[in-house]
């Protein structure tokens, strides 16, 4: 299958099913030098980890890297880094029922129609399991934009019609989103949508919500003026994660309602550098990065997998129905977090190499 590589100077490749042996992630591009052990993905590996809490899905997953390759007394040497994750919790099994027929939601059937077969255990390839690489994988960028004192931080804004307010999303630290097992950090909010949560597990249902994703300290100057604008290049990472519907950066779509003179962001003189006196543009104008905070929001689906009868069609196109067996989160959001920061990462390191080379100083 191609595309199963992101990113041009910092590469990450991932192979795997979710009822395989296990996963492997190939990350090529990382500088040498670096210092980096298994305990340095294991963080945020543990923060998408499955049956981490009630409301996630309970297989039992450890999701213990094994670094194969690219490290040498304890840095990394240049070469590709391999990460090998073992399945050890699957239950193929639950999923005998599904062979002849589509779940609604899912890929069942056009992956039928792209490869004329499909790995019906769990999804195959298209399982959200794949996201344990990329989790590793983002990991490792921000160790490197760390050294920029670049920082990410996701937090879970809304589930259902449960909205938290904030004020200042630059302001959230991960101590607060780390708070309670929702990913949200305005802990009153954060009840609410646990609330919501058991109570559409009970009904045997899911929900969906919106995660929003904040990079402060980016400097200005990344990404490219047209094909690879910054904007199109995280809009492709966060639209390639499972069950995201939609992406929007700054205002989004509320620009469509503002005039010219409101929506503007004015230039201001900033300590030792130029600013904005607002963000409605998100950290991003022209495809290239401003300098100030980087703020994207994504919308995210309810889980298709429902442990209730469901009408749908088999292979044949004779109507039946379908009862999803198995271990799902009756909402994607807590465990989403960790998987969105991942993607704004590897895009945001992938530019900072990228810009290395577009300035004869730099390389100095």
């Amino acid at each position: 299958m191609a595309a199963n590589t992101f990113g041009e100077q910092f590469r990450v490749t991932t192979a795997g099913v979710s009822h395989g042996p296990g996963y492997v992630a190939i990350v090529d591009g990382c500088p040498a030098g670096l210092p980096l052990s298994v305990e340095d993905l294991l963080p945020d590996l543990e923060r998408r980890r499955p049956g981490q809490s009630k409301i996630v899905t309970q297989r039992d997953e450890s999701d213990r890297p094994e670094i194969l390759s690219g490290i040498f007394e304890g840095k990394t040497d240049g070469t590709p880094i391999g990460i090998l994750f073992r399945n050890e919790d699957q239950k193929s099994r639950d999923y005998s029922d599904i062979v002849d027929k589509y779940r609604p939601g899912h890929a069942d059937f056009t992956f039928d129609a792209k490869f004329g077969f499909r790995d019906h255990r769990g999804g195959g390839r298209s399982s959200a399991r794949e996201t344990i690489c990329r989790v590793a994988a983002g990991a490792i960028a921000k160790k490197i934009l760390a050294l920029k004192n670049i920082r990410i931080v996701g937090y879970v804004k809304q589930v259902g019609p449960i909205q938290a307010e904030i004020p200042d999303p630059t302001a959230v630290t991960l101590e607060q989103v780390e708070a309670n097992p929702v990913r949200c950090p305005v802990s009153e909010t954060a009840t609410k949508m646990i609330e919501l949560i058991e109570a559409v597990r009970k009904d045997r249902d899911s929900i969906g919500g919106i995660c929003e994703l904040v990079a402060v300290n980016v400097p200005a100057g990344l990404g490219e003026p047209v094909f690879d604008k910054l904007k199109a290049d995280l809009g492709k990472a966060l639209l390639s994660l499972p069950a995201v519907t939609a992406f929007e950066y700054g205002n989004g779509f509320a620009s469509a309602l503002l005039r010219g003179s409101e929506n503007n962001d004015i230039f201001v003189k900033k300590n030792d550098r130029i600013g904005t006196s607002s963000n409605r543009h998100g950290g991003i104008l022209g495809g290239i990065s401003s300098g100030e905070p980087i703020v994207v929001r994504v919308a995210i689906k309810p889980t298709s997998s429902l442990s209730r009868n469901q009408p749908t069609v088999d292979k044949q196109g004779e109507a039946t129905e379908i009862l999803t067996r198995g271990r799902h989160d009756p909402c994607l959001l807590p465990r989403f977090v960790p998987m969105g920061e991942a993607m704004i990462a590897l895009v945001l390191v992938d530019h900072l190499l990228r810009q290395q080379t577009k300035r004869i100083e730099s390389l100095d």
